[in-house]
């Protein structure tokens, strides 16, 4: 006769599957959070060094 109840064993395995499937997603979000607010530093610096070499570019024609 089979039992209703998994064995504790198994128990055990599906729930550290369950926080190893946590984990990799939370670190999947932290991944992906971080390469958007590295390309939006990006994109700021990059905006910042185009307005010195405009400013650059302007002081040599004075």
């Amino acid at each position: 006769m089979e039992a209703d109840d998994p064995h504790p064993a198994i128990r055990r395995i599906e729930s550290a599957v369950a926080r190893i499937e946590r984990a990799a997603t939370a670190r999947a979000f932290a991944a992906d959070s971080l390469a958007r607010r590295h390309a939006a530093l990006r994109a700021r610096m990059e905006e910042a060094v185009a307005v010195l070499d405009e400013l650059i570019a302007r002081e040599g024609k004075d």
